[in-house]
């Protein structure tokens, strides 16, 4: 199995040892992604829709390194800290999707790095 490393300075640093993203035949395994700004490697201040927007926007830039994007997205897993909180997650989430959406599953947890309330990890596949 051969596998590529994808990794860009668009989107945060990994903050422990895994890669941003794991290329292996035609799917791209993404990391979990919390909204940490590229730019500064600090968490965002903000309510959970603004960090579910720089989580998605970070999910972006790794797609596009690895030269694909959100109609790519073949499956969703969303960690969030309160059930209370979907709603807004799931309006935010969907605004980077048309149509033909990926599977998915939102699971409530105890506790995220840096303090989160969202993050994200998906799983592209390209033909």
């Amino acid at each position: 199995m051969e596998k590529t490393i994808i990794q860009t300075n668009q989107a945060p640093s990994p903050i422990g040892p895994y890669s941003q993203a794991v290329w292996v035949n035609n799917l791209l395994f993404v990391s979990g992604q919390i909204a940490i700004d590229p730019a500064t490697d600090q968490m965002i201040k903000g309510d959970i829709v603004e960090e579910t927007h720089r989580v998605m926007q970070n999910l972006k830039a790794i797609l596009a390194a690895a030269g694909m994007d959100f109609q790519h997205v073949v499956k969703t897993t969303i960690f969030i800290l309160d059930m209370q909180d979907f709603s807004a997650v799931n309006d935010a989430y969907g605004k980077y999707f048309q149509g033909n959406f990926p599977a998915r599953e939102t699971v409530q947890v105890a506790g995220l790095p840096k303090g989160a309330r969202v993050e994200i990890a998906i799983i592209a596949a390209k033909p």
